[in-house]
């Protein structure tokens, strides 16, 4: 009897990892949980690109009107000896905040 329980006992033992072995696959989706997560950080990369796209576009046509808007203020409303110092300090102005917003998206883009 005490033969017999010990191949019962290595038959149920192989049993055992038998059927974890056969869970494994089943129970661990770190491979499709890793695809699903490079698939989110591709989608999110793009999607920082298109965002940029449209932040560059939209700051070159508010840029455009406001410049010529801010130009045409100053024509109206500031002397003629003034009028190239303010329209440098506006355009430096437009210039440096354009810099900086394009500096910070690309910043972004690039720590992932």
């Amino acid at each position: 009897m005490v033969a017999m329980s010990d191949e019962t006992r290595t038959t149920d033992d192989d049993d055992a990892t038998g059927v974890d072995r056969l869970r494994e696959p089943t129970d661990s989706p770190d491979g499709e949980e890793s695809e699903n997560r490079e698939f989110a950080e591709r989608m999110r990369r793009y999607l920082d690109y298109a965002v940029l796209a449209g932040l560059l576009l939209l700051a070159l046509i508010a840029a455009l009107q406001f410049y010529l808007n801010a130009s045409q203020t100053i024509t109206t409303w500031v002397n003629p000896e003034y009028r190239a110092p303010f329209q440098a300090a506006f355009n430096l102005v437009l210039l440096l905040g354009a810099a900086l917003g394009v500096s910070i998206q690309l910043r972004r883009l690039t720590s992932d």
